[in-house]
Formats: C-alpha cells, structure tokens, sequence
C-alpha cells in the first residue's frame, strides 16, 4: 500500500520532530493494546499509527508532545 507523505499529513505549521514522536507513541500503544489482549498484529504497529494520523483518527493536537520535549531542555 503506497502511504502519503509527511508533508501530505502535517498540517502548516507543525513540527515533523512531534509528528515522528506522536507515530512512535501511538505505535507503542497499539503493540501495548495487543500484547495485553493477545492479540497477533498482521501489519506493523508505525504502519498502522501512520495509517490513523493519514486518515484524520488521531491528530497531533489529540496528544500531549509538548510537555516532553519541554522537560528535555532544562536542568
């Protein structure tokens, strides 16, 4: 399956820095939610995260990325 690119998903203005840390996230997750559940994942979790950012299901402003990249800058 061809996937959009980036620049096809990201709306102007946002960050492909917050993009890669938000699909990371989410693919955490859905590996999470299926290991808890036993269940088998036929596609990759990236794919699938990448999938739900492309098709509007879960947004950059749906997830919190801000207050981590905040709490790396500071000692």
């Amino acid at each position: 399956m061809l996937r959009p690119s980036m620049s096809q998903i990201l709306k102007p203005g946002e960050s492909y820095y917050e993009f890669v840390v938000a699909v990371a996230r989410k693919a955490r997750e859905i590996a999470a939610e299926a290991e808890e559940d036993g269940i088998s994942l036929e596609e990759k979790p990236v794919a699938m995260a990448v999938d739900l950012f492309a098709s509007g299901e879960v947004k950059l402003s749906d997830l919190d990325i801000t207050t981590e990249s905040a709490h790396t800058g500071g000692h």
